[in-house]
């Protein structure tokens, strides 16, 4: 599900991180990624380190220190580089990336390698993606977590009471020596990170999701990465906002909450608790018509489902519930019990997970 476009023609902004984390486009279900193959160690074993020796867990205190590290590197270091997803299946796609910050604004520019030329930028909360085949560009206004990687926007609180983290040594990425952490969880609701940081900088260089039997579902990391040339904020502003040439379409999405927007849980579901809701305002342009009209996001603190509502069609949609697993990305599409209401939940967990969610979720009385 790497940054494709769906039938919708939406672009996949959850992936863009890793390839073009995590804000789901909405009827995304046909045509990803297919089931995950098994690493070949036996079942229940836990994965290798790369050639390296595991060492003792950390303790809370030191975790706490290494997100931190993570949230400034984000915020501290201007790069370029090349980095590549691939799944268990054998998709795999490449991009290339600039990101700039002067210590205040950052600003990400994600270019694909791969299948439809498209471009992404986003500063702050504005995304603009480039299609130079249509000659437009979508604009939309939301909150989003850092494109690549997402593990900055981790809560350490949440990645503690979630996750058991195991250091397992030290590696090298795209010339970076780096040190490696598994966060596995306490619980089988939820998928384990391994995590490759690199010293010198604290920019996460590479990132696997790991399944169950702890069979790598997706990895994304940067083949090459380059800190000496890196661009200016100044450079990467001045391309988003130039459009000439391209037809600009705003996605009318307005900010509100699960409650506000006539949801609630009827309580917390497998530590996901309710986030950012966004809303499609009243009149749509055309290419945005079939956008779902709600979308909103459930986070345990690390790992994130996005919950898509929109009316029930008989034309469209199924009678009976849908699942796609497409490697890390597990979806689930219902109708749900009051009937007039299809929802469509997205997220890097379990299907049991997606399930127990969605079933906490009702209209407010």
């Amino acid at each position: 599900m790497t940054g494709k476009r769906n039938a919708d023609g939406w672009v996949n902004l959850s992936k863009l991180p890793r390839v073009l984390g995590r804000l789901a486009a909405a009827a995304l279900l046909a045509g990803m990624l297919s089931s995950p193959a098994v690493w070949a160690g036996p079942p229940g074993s836990e994965p290798p380190a790369s050639g390296v020796e595991r060492s003792e867990v950390p303790a809370g205190n030191e975790i706490s220190n290494w997100i931190q590290s993570i949230h400034r590197a984000s915020r501290e270091h201007s790069y370029s580089g090349t980095f590549v997803v691939s799944s268990a299946s054998g998709a795999m796609a490449s991009s290339r990336i600039w990101h700039a910050t002067d210590g205040t604004v950052q600003i990400e520019r994600i270019e694909a390698l791969d299948g439809t030329p498209r471009t992404v930028y986003r500063r702050d909360d504005l995304v603009r993606t480039f299609l130079p085949h249509a000659q437009i560009v979508k604009e939309e206004r939301r909150e989003m977590p850092g494109l690549f990687p997402h593990l900055p926007q981790a809560e350490s609180d949440a990645v503690l009471r979630h996750y058991r983290a195991q250091f397992m040594g030290r590696d090298r990425v795209a010339g970076q020596e780096a040190a490696i952490v598994w966060l596995k969880p306490k619980d089988a609701l939820r998928f384990g990170y391994r995590i490759w940081t690199a010293r010198a900088s604290g920019l996460v260089v590479k990132l696997q999701t790991l399944g169950m039997q702890g069979q790598v579902l997706e990895q994304a990391a940067f083949s090459q990465i380059d800190f000496d040339a890196p661009p200016t904020v100044a450079q990467l502003m001045a391309q988003m906002d130039d459009t000439r040439g391209f037809r600009l379409l705003t996605v009318p999405l307005a900010k509100t909450t699960v409650r506000e927007a006539g949801w609630q849980m009827r309580q917390a579901a497998a530590g996901f608790l309710p986030g950012d809701c966004y809303k499609r305002k009243v009149a749509p342009v055309p290419d945005t018509a079939r956008m779902p009209p709600l979308q909103c996001i459930f986070s345990d603190g690390l790992a994130t489902v996005s919950v898509f509502f929109e009316p029930y069609d008989a034309a469209r949609h199924a009678q009976q519930p849908k699942r796609m697993d497409m490697g890390a990305t597990q979806a689930l599409a219902l109708r749900m019990a009051h009937g007039d209401t299809w929802l469509t939940a997205v997220g890097e967990v379990p299907q049991e997970t997606l399930r127990l969610l969605v079933d906490q979720i009702e209209p407010v009385r």
